[in-house]
């Protein structure tokens, strides 16, 4: 069972109506590294999640997507002002003056509808966790391409605070991924020595290493 709380996750405000903007911000909406796909992706995956724990953190996480959904649609809408000018509408935003009214679309910043295509999901924990720890990478990455293009200290706020609920995700995700080592496709499958040969395929380069052959090199990583 799922409640709406009126009440915005975070305060939104602009500092004035920026239509063109706005289109661009609605990649967050409806885009592949956008919030609706995030709260889909994680809700599908909860379904069949078995740890009590990661579940909850799943569709906890689900949630507050929605959450950020709101906060982003409600900028879109405060962005694109109250008068319909098609006239002078970008590609992307044209859909929002002749077909929604300014109604924010589930749409990205060049207007593609959103499909459930974006969404990913194995039934193997390790690997979904795996590809929500690189969705949150990736949406963290548009917020910060969105942040540099908009002077607007209203918009600025709103996207730094969702910058910073994004690194929050990523941070529980990795943490969820260390407690379930040797379960599912992360136990040993019958690994062969081949699984620890590096090619190096880059020539002139190195030798490939063979781990039974000869002493592994180390790797300083900082």
């Amino acid at each position: 069972m799922f409640k709406h709380d009126k009440q915005l996750l975070h305060e939104v405000r602009v500092e004035r109506p920026n239509p063109n903007y706005a289109a661009l911000l609605q990649e967050q909406l409806g885009g592949p590294q956008g919030e609706l796909k995030a709260a889909m992706q994680y809700l599908s995956q909860s379904m069949r999640i078995k740890d009590k724990e990661i579940k909850d953190l799943f569709l906890d996480t689900a949630v507050e997507e929605l959450g950020h959904l709101e906060m982003v649609a409600t900028t879109v809408n405060l962005l694109n002002g109250h008068e319909l000018n098609a006239n002078n509408a970008t590609v992307g935003s044209v859909e929002a003056h002749v077909l929604t009214g300014l109604t924010p679309m589930l749409a990205n910043a060049s207007g593609y509808l959103w499909t459930s295509a974006y969404v990913n999901e194995t039934g193997d924990l390790a690997a979904d966790l795996l590809s929500d720890i690189a969705s949150e990478q990736r949406a963290k990455v548009v917020y910060q391409y969105l942040y540099r293009q908009i002077d607007d200290k209203g918009v600025r706020e709103t996207i730094d605070f969702l910058l910073n609920r994004e690194e929050a995700h990523n941070t529980m995700f990795r943490e969820a991924f260390n407690k379930i080592q040797d379960t599912g496709s992360q136990q040993d499958w019958g690994t062969t020595r081949n699984s620890r040969i590096y090619f190096d395929l880059s020539k002139p380069g190195g030798q490939s290493f063979d781990p039974a052959k000869t002493q592994a090199p180390s790797f300083n990583i900082h």
